[in-house]
């Protein structure tokens, strides 16, 4: 479920009236928009805001504006404010990551950051984006992401941080390399000529010079000092004495002028200014609800307060929402504990924690909830209706409200045990969640359980399976997803979807395809109804993994091409899966270039994902492409690569054998066997120690490796392994000179790839494999899809599989083939001409063309040279 976006948070300030002109940093602002980052940093009061409005009421630029509250402190929050500030002047921009930012399982942040920056760079002109009251958060995670951002961020974006404190971002970096612009304490501070004219002409005081000086020296240029001063003095019959008196740090100024203007206000407007000082933002409606005063009209007292200039901000120009400024809202709120007991304070809190809920604003309803000490409510409302809290951005407020909980109020609600598991499991904190499962547990024992605890039962399955997964145990995953799903409410829609996918992945793991297809199939079912993408879009890709899997390229192909959909563009990293089977899919059909194409995107979108060992994956496959396009060299760099992410990552033990696999193929392709012989048994790979074998000339071990996985592949049903088995083993037949026997089992593989059209199965076992194919044309064996794969091997160099013989300069044409054949037949070439219905001058052509590319002068060295290369 989304989160629900105040609108509020989006408003640029409106410039004030009567505002000083700050000509000087006004065009320090303009100047960073070279830049990438301006920071403006100084603590409260200095004018921050203010001057940002300025700055913008006269930029030529758009820009969008998001004003940050404690509650943005969780990343999907700050994300999709962030997303939201950017579509006020972008609209669309970011759609694909707030589709997927509340999921129970969501993407890395970097992985969103990435995505969001990819859109952006699409953008046509430059903009700006200001994050104000940045130091209300305190979130390493969103720093990073930031600093990210920064890192890699477009030159459309220039991005505007306010705050109190420097961010935890490598400003240093930033700074030697030209690319910060800073606004601070120094530049802000008031100068002579601008505290003159703020006092005199926009507070119309009609100060002398000296009582500027003096009350500037004093303030030292603070313009909240200034202001609440000018405020005070306001009346005054003896301005000279009041500001001989100002003296003092700046808080104790700021009790001093603000009891004063408190004490100035009437009786009715100092306790609306006090009731209200809780909320972070106002308005008329939710000010009455507070009150609870039936005769109380908030929208004329918020129009007084702002006429007085009682430091109440405005946040629309309909003047419809206000917030209080933040050292004022601070002292009304010291005032309000000090003048009111806990329970009424507490009042106040539920009294707008039920405006809220009302106004379908749950999380916000829930932060007054718990500052109430509310457990009932603020419990009913972290639950969510069915779709918790903490899926939809306020994973760490709820954390935090729990962390405050004693174990015996969480005794009481077990179902809170199990949100604490949810919130510590989505934060990544996986070490302590057992504990609390165990906890729910003993709180769950009884004799019978009702609907909703055994719910709670099939939950704490449900995260003990996602445990698992991570640790790759597969037969804890099976057995808690099992369980899950049995005690799970058939309503729990959410959980339920997430273990079935969960449960599939296990499937898929232990070998057992078509337990996994069902999964798969009914998570997509699922995750589709209640519209979750992330899910979907991952058991779409398991299912076409199957698909595949079972020799159904079409099909795959076509769940593939829906899970690139899905994804979106630009695409989400975690559609690497999607375009690598694509990539295998054009590939098998040999479509060199688009194979290349999808698996170098797939490479581009999993790297953006953080530790991760499908970049083993996606590198491997693109390798293979590689080898098949001929360029041995490119394909060895990209393996070298995927084998340093494995060991650096510490995925060696499950993903080098499929790095060493594709090394045997380009160390055979480049003659050295000796090397592939050792790295294939290192890793004990025998299908490579087959082709190994059969490099050494050894056919008869090669068979014996391969006739015991074929016949577990068709054990198992493995209808893919069959075919690659079979193909490797018609290589061997041939090999080894039982040429009956060969041409038998290409039959046999030729009526299992037909169906769907495989070519590159057969023609990457090269020479021996053209030599048999076009045996099988001659003599009936399937001869349509024969010639259909002479064709392919006729348009592009053949490969030269597993022989150690020096290669042809150039590879000889399906039709050179077939001369070849009749030469070593004996037949004349006037007899080859009638054969092949050609003239006389063009089989004497393809004779020297033959004899050319076998650097031979005659036919019977023609047969000899094409026997030693395997042709024949």
């Amino acid at each position: 479920m989304p989160t629900p976006i105040l609108a509020t948070k989006l408003f640029v300030p409106p410039p004030r009236p009567g505002l000083v002109a700050r000509t000087r940093l006004i065009e320090r602002l303009n100047a960073g928009l070279r830049h990438k980052l301006t920071l403006v940093s100084a603590a409260a009061g200095f004018g921050k805001t203010t001057l940002l409005s300025e700055w913008i009421a006269s930029s030529k630029q758009p820009v969008a504006w998001v004003s940050l509250d404690e509650v943005d402190n969780e990343p999907a929050r700050f994300l999709t404010y962030f997303v939201a500030a950017l579509q006020t002047i972008l609209p669309g921009v970011g759609n694909s990551i707030l589709a997927v930012l509340h999921a129970p399982q969501p993407p890395p942040t970097e992985v969103l950051v990435t995505t969001l920056l990819n859109e952006i760079a699409a953008v046509p002109h430059h903009f700006t984006l200001v994050l104000d009251d940045y130091h209300l958060l305190d979130s390493q995670p969103i720093d990073h992401a930031l600093t990210f951002l920064l890192k890699h961020q477009p030159p459309q974006l220039h991005l505007v941080i306010i705050t109190r404190e420097d961010p935890q971002f490598p400003l240093s970096q930033l700074r030697a390399r030209g690319q910060l612009t800073e606004v601070r304490v120094a530049d802000l501070r008031f100068t002579h000529t601008e505290a003159a004219d703020f006092l005199n002409h926009v507070m119309r005081l009609n100060l002398s010079a000296a009582d500027i000086a003096a009350l500037e020296i004093r303030t030292e240029g603070w313009i909240a000092g200034l202001q609440l001063a000018a405020l005070s003095m306001q009346g005054s019959t003896d301005t000279a004495r009041f500001i001989e008196s100002f003296t003092g740090s700046h808080r104790f100024v700021l009790d001093y002028l603000a009891e004063e203007v408190l004490q100035r206000q009437p009786e009715p407007v100092q306790r609306f200014l006090l009731h209200t000082a809780m909320l972070e933002r106002m308005c008329a409606a939710l000010c009455d609800a507070v009150m609870g005063d039936p005769a109380a009209k908030g929208q004329d007292t918020l129009a007084y307060i702002e006429r007085a200039n009682l430091f109440i901000i405005p946040l629309d120009s309909e003047r419809r929402w206000y917030r209080y400024h933040h050292l004022f809202a601070d002292l009304l709120r010291q005032r309000l504990h000090q003048n009111m007991e806990s329970g009424a304070v507490a009042e106040l809190h539920l009294r707008a924690s039920m405006w809220y809920e009302a106004s379908g604003l749950e999380i916000e309803a829930f932060h007054h909830a718990a500052a109430a000490h509310d457990f009932d409510q603020a419990a009913r409302l972290a639950e969510g209706g069915g779709m918790p809290l903490l899926f939809r951005g306020a994973a760490g407020s709820v954390l935090s409200w729990l962390q405050s909980l004693p174990p015996k109020a969480l005794d009481a609600k077990p179902g809170l045990w199990v949100m604490y598991a949810s919130a510590m499991l989505f934060a990544g904190r996986m070490n302590a969640i057992e504990d609390k499962l165990q906890a729910a547990e003993r709180a769950l024992q009884k004799p019978t359980l009702d609907a909703h605890e055994r719910d709670l039962i099939g939950h704490i399955a449900s995260i003990r399976a996602t445990i698992a997964v991570a640790q790759n145990q597969v037969d804890i995953i099976v057995h808690q997803s099992r369980r899950a799903l049995d005690y799970l409410h058939p309503n729990n829609l959410p959980v339920r979807t997430a273990t079935t996918w969960t449960l599939g992945v296990a499937y898929q793991l232990q070998g057992d395809r078509a337990a996994a297809r069902r999964a798969y199939t009914e998570a997509i079912s699922i995750s589709q109804a209640i519209g979750h993408i992330i899910i979907d879009l991952m058991a779409t890709f398991g299912l076409g993994y199957m698909q595949e899997a079972d020799n159904q390229l079409t099909e795959a192909a076509a769940t593939f091409q829906r899970v690139i959909e899905i994804a979106g563009e630009p695409p989400l990293p975690v559609a690497s899966a999607g375009y690598v089977g694509f990539a295998r899919i054009t590939y098998e059909r040999n479509d060199l270039e688009a194979a290349q194409r999808y698996a170098e995107q797939a490479v581009h979108l999993v790297r953006q994902i953080e530790n991760t060992d499908q970049v083993i994956v996606c590198e491997v496959f693109l390798a293979r492409v590689r080898l098949a396009q001929g360029d041995i060299a490119g394909a060895e760099a990209i393996l070298a690569r995927a084998e340093h992410y494995a060991r650096q990552h510490f995925f060696a033990a499950p993903r080098l054998p499929q790095v060493a696999a594709v090394q045997v193929l380009a160390l055979l392709q480049r003659g050295d066997v000796e090397a592939a012989d050792e790295l294939a048994f290192r890793y004990d790979l025998p299908i490579s120690q087959a082709r190994v074998r059969l490099a050494l000339h050894d056919p008869a071990a090669a068979l014996k490796l391969l006739e015991p996985l074929y016949g577990q592949a068709v054990e198992k049903g493995w209808v893919d392994e069959q075919l690659k088995l079979r193909v490797l083993q018609v290589v061997a037949g041939f090999e080894g000179g039982d040429r009956a026997k060969a041409v038998q089992w290409l039959g046999e593989a030729l009526r299992m790839g037909e169906p769907e059209g495989f070519i590159r199965t057969f023609i990457d076992e090269g020479l021996p494999m053209a030599n048999l194919l076009g045996e099988a044309v001659s003599r009936g064996v399937m001869p349509d899809y024969a010639a259909k794969l002479l064709a392919a091997m006729d348009a592009q160099p053949l490969p030269s599989s597993n022989l150690t013989t020096p290669l042809l300069v150039e590879p000889l044409s399906q039709r050179e083939l077939e001369v070849l054949h009749l030469i070593a037949q004996g037949h004349s070439n006037y007899e080859i001409g009638e054969r092949l219905f050609l003239t006389l001058n063009t089989v004497k052509g393809h004779n020297q063309r033959i004899f050319g590319k076998l650097q031979v002068e005659r036919r019977t060295e023609a047969v000899a040279r094409a026997r030693e290369l395997g042709l024949l």
